[in-house]
């Protein structure tokens, strides 16, 4: 008998891609939520930005694991995301695979803009917010990737030691501020 699993985390800002239950259900597979059985169900929200400003992200973690947090960006294609990040794992007693801690990328190189968020090994009391500074680029519908990385936690079949979520943007560079060469350009195709 499968018992109910809590969420870990909820995307409170900017507007998750996809409709979250309160406990910000569905979000294990990569690379922004969802299951294997079921995908979620699009919001069509799109969050409007100008380059170069900074974007406040805000989580709400529904269940308590130690780890961090990351925070990506993919112009063109959900494909230019990162891997999730690398874990070093355990086996324990039961013989199922556990996490002990994952790869913190800093300082952070595109397409990620911050790694190592929120490190925590205790509950959170209230909601976490960051200021990330959103590349000087021009996409008419990228994606923002927050992850949530739990150490402590065991292997999940949809998302291994990882729970996604993702926010559409739409970024209007500053033609007063230099583009930024890191990320791709925005393809004729998007």
């Amino acid at each position: 008998m499968a018992t109910p699993v809590e969420a870990h985390f909820r995307l409170l800002s900017p507007a998750p891609w996809i409709d979250e239950s309160d406990f910000g259900d569905p979000q294990w597979s990569y690379p922004c939520g969802g299951t294997f059985t079921d995908p979620g169900k699009p919001t069509g929200a799109i969050t409007k930005l100008q380059g170069g400003e900074k974007l406040q992200v805000r989580i709400q973690e529904m269940a308590f694991h130690p780890g961090f947090y990351r925070v990506a960006l993919a112009v063109n294609s959900r494909s230019e995301l990162p891997p999730d990040p690398e874990p070093i794992s355990k086996t324990g007693l039961d013989g199922r695979q556990r996490s002990i801690s994952g790869a913190i990328h800093y300082p952070p190189a595109a397409p990620i803009l911050a790694d190592g968020l929120f490190m925590h090994d205790a509950p959170f009391n209230k909601v976490q917010e960051a200021d990330i500074e959103v590349p000087n680029i021009n996409c008419t519908k990228c994606t923002l990737q927050v992850i949530e990385f739990m150490a402590a936690h065991g292997r999940n079949p949809d998302g291994d030691y990882t729970y996604h979520h993702c926010a559409d943007l739409q970024i209007r560079a500053n033609p007063d501020k230099p583009i930024d060469t890191r990320f791709p350009t925005e393809s004729a195709q998007h």
